[in-house]
This record gives structure tokens, sequence and C-alpha cells, in this order.
């Protein structure tokens, strides 16, 4: 597997599980939809991604880079780091540990498909 479709893999992996985990446990009717608006997005991104062969994948992996600073965000301040007043967006499933598992793990993730959709200048061999 390339890194291109891995990439796009961790795409639909955070997207899916950030919009499942805003419809089961969204505590604010204006986050759930802000949520779902930015996830619609990034989903429609990433398709026009694929679609196109693998070209503008600075979209992509842009969206994946704001992912990846939301869920820092969280995981900021599920451990007390800094205070945004958006404790309830970061809490998932009603638990402590959870919720800093699922930030965890969805910033990771973020933040190798950043790693894997930006696109690398070549080599080029003086010979």
């Amino acid at each position: 597997m390339d890194k291109t479709r891995l990439g796009i893999g961790l795409v639909v992996v955070v997207l899916l599980l950030q919009t499942l985990a805003t419809l089961v446990w969204g505590a604010d009717a204006t986050l759930t939809g802000i949520a779902l608006a930015f996830n619609a997005v990034a989903a429609v991104s990433a398709f026009l991604f694929v679609r196109r062969g693998g070209q503008a994948a600075w979209v992509v992996a842009g969206w994946c880079a704001g992912f990846f600073g939301w869920h820092v965000l969280g995981l900021g301040e599920l451990a007390g780091w800094w205070t945004t007043g958006l404790d309830s967006a970061f809490v998932v499933g009603g638990g402590f540990q959870v919720s800093v598992a699922y930030q965890a793990v969805l910033a990771t993730a973020a933040g190798f498909a950043v790693h894997l959709l930006l696109p690398r200048q070549r080599q080029v061999s003086e010979t």
C-alpha cells in the first residue's frame, strides 16, 4: 500500500470516528453542527482528492492539520495545560480516560495523515 492510500485511509478513519463521536456524544447543538459541517467539507475534499488522482494533496493535508490541532487542543484542555472553555466539546463518552484516549488516537492519526499526504520533493542526483 502506498503512502497516499494509507493517508486517505487515515483521513477516512478520522472523519468517521469524529462524525460518530459528534452524533453520539455531541453536548452542544451549535458545536455539533459546526463539527458536522467541517467533517462534511473535509470528506468532500478527500473525495475530490481521490477522484483527481492525488492532485492537490495540500488541501486534504490542511484539513488533517486542522483536525490534528483540534485534538491536540482537546488533549491540552483535558490535561489542564490550558483552558479554552470548550471542555464539553472534548469529553467523549462521559469519561475522562476514554476522552483522553480518543483525543490522543485522533491527533496521532491526523498527524500521520498530514505526514503521508504532503507532497515530497524528489531528490535529483547529480551524475
